[in-house]
């Protein structure tokens, strides 16, 4: 019943040209993970359920407010024809809030860090398909100057944020601001490549979430022993965490080569400069893991403690991360011209 619904609430948003029936998909979609974040009956859970509750209903209530205003001002209720541009910018920053750009992010990483490795996966994932698809729609209404400033500004806490963190989940949720600020600023330039960059991240964060789970990898401490438990995966997460930081020639550079390019090409050379270096302050927190993965490993004894490591009976989960590692690492000749 969860999963139906979380699909569907996702299908309605992308599918419906009413505002009122995109708002009824995005509570669907909302309600349904909420029993899913709460999954683990922790106190930690419980309150990541009530901070991801509360800032999406606050969200909820912006676009509502927004689309009415709209509706008031310009007697339509077409998800494309967002004219007034009051309702246009509220309607953007609760879209911002939404997919857990800067600076409304703070829910995402303590939601992440409260729940389960599948829900965060879904969290990082899927619920940022509804939010972007509608930025999609409303992208040519929008104005310019906030999208880029929300894009930066998530790029640079995104960078900042996660070079301070040793739980794993916590960086991943600092990793999907920087890029959420990415797409956010693309949209104002070419938002079928902001699109583009989105699926992207998505591609790569799945195979990341997935072997942190199957191997119960939860901080970086747990990242310099996992050779002990599987070194095939060891060495999987180390090109996952190169391709994510987009260094060619993996898959991960693909769309910031195309964005820079875009940025390049509307003579935004200023822009193009600033977001390239702020990604290079991500690049250090995914050379931090990949060192610990790749460059630490001992073949005799373990360079720090760690707790025991019981080979549980894990979910069959090969055949989703093989195809999916496979395409964040060598999609790179798909590249589009």
């Amino acid at each position: 019943l969860i999963t139906t619904s979380i699909i569907l609430g996702t299908t309605m948003v992308t599918t419906s040209h009413h505002w009122l029936m995109t708002w009824v998909g995005l509570e669907i979609n909302m309600l349904a993970i909420l029993p899913m974040i709460s999954k683990p009956k922790t106190t930690r859970s419980t309150e990541a359920t009530t901070k991801y509750f509360l800032t999406q209903a606050v969200a909820s209530i912006m676009l509502l407010m927004a689309s009415t205003t709209n509706a008031w001002q310009t007697g339509t209720w077409s998800i494309t024809q967002i004219d007034n541009v009051y309702s246009s910018t509220i309607m953007t920053l609760a879209l911002a809030t939404k997919m857990g750009a800067a600076p409304f992010h703070f829910w995402l990483p303590e939601v992440l860090q409260g729940t389960s490795m599948t829900t965060a996966m879904i969290i990082s994932s899927w619920q940022k398909i509804a939010p972007t698809t509608l930025m999609y729609m409303i992208s040519n209404n929008t104005k310019t100057p906030t999208l880029i400033l929300v894009g930066v500004l998530s790029i640079l806490v995104g960078g900042l944020g996660g070079i301070n963190q040793t739980q794993m989940r916590k960086m991943m949720a600092y990793s999907s601001i920087s890029n959420t600020g990415w797409t956010i600023m693309m949209m104002a330039i070419s938002p079928n490549i902001a699109v583009f960059n989105m699926l992207m991240y998505i591609i790569m964060i799945i195979p990341t979430f997935m072997m942190m789970s199957s191997t119960s990898t939860k901080t970086l401490q747990n990242i310099s022993t996992l050779w002990t438990t599987s070194p095939m995966l060891t060495y999987l997460m180390t090109l996952l965490m190169l391709s994510t930081s987009s260094l060619p020639p993996l898959t991960g550079f693909m769309p910031k080569l195309v964005m820079l390019n875009e940025l390049i090409k509307q003579e935004l050379l200023i822009l193009a400069t600033t977001t390239a270096l702020m990604s290079l302050i991500n690049l250090l927190f995914y050379m931090r893991i990949a060192y610990l993965s790749a460059m630490l490993t001992s073949p005799t004894t373990s360079t720090s403690t760690t707790k025991w490591r019981h080979q549980t009976k894990q979910p069959n989960m090969t055949t989703t991360l093989i195809p999916t590692a496979l395409l964040s690492l060598l999609a790179i000749p798909a590249i589009p011209n």
